[in-house]
């Protein structure tokens, strides 16, 4: 009998031990798996953060050529209103009668004196040069307002 005794504690002992190695075991591979799990959670993470980066980039290097092209028209500017004073004044270009009605302290030609006409023509080529500089940095504010809203809606959420 006391062998038969020996024979099942042996047993028993035997069982158990197993019992807990494959428990530990199972419980490792399963930290594993967790491990993975959270590894391909992270590394999607990182490609999700790093393509809004590209895209806030690209996005930040349009608006930025949108700025340097607005930044030369405001350049350019003062060189298109000083060559409409010179072409009105060297006779190139004409204005419109319309713009002869706006000088309404203007005497006649007949009374005016020779001096006064010519500095009326100046005044007058002045005035149009001003108004086309006004317009054109109106013209050139409004197209980088736009070229920024185009680019805003193009880019994704």
């Amino acid at each position: 009998m006391n062998r038969v005794l020996i024979a099942l504690a042996t047993l028993l002992a035997w069982t158990v031990l197993v019992f807990f190695v494959a428990w530990n075991w199972r419980g490792s591979r399963a930290d594993v798996t967790a491990g993975g799990q959270v590894a391909a959670t992270a590394t999607a993470a990182v490609a999700q953060i790093n393509e809004t980066r590209a895209i806030e980039h690209n996005h930040g290097r349009t608006l930025a050529s949108i700025g340097d092209t607005h930044e030369e028209d405001r350049a350019l500017a003062p060189a298109v209103a000083d060559a409409v004073v010179a072409d009105v004044g060297a006779g190139t270009l004409r204005l419109r009668d319309g713009w002869a009605n706006c000088e309404t302290q203007r005497l006649s030609d007949a009374a005016t004196a020779a001096i006064e006409r010519d500095a009326a023509a100046q005044r007058r080529a002045e005035f149009a040069g001003a108004v086309v500089r006004v317009g054109r940095d109106a013209d050139d504010q409004l197209r980088a307002c736009q070229a920024v809203i185009a680019a805003d809606r193009a880019a994704p959420p």
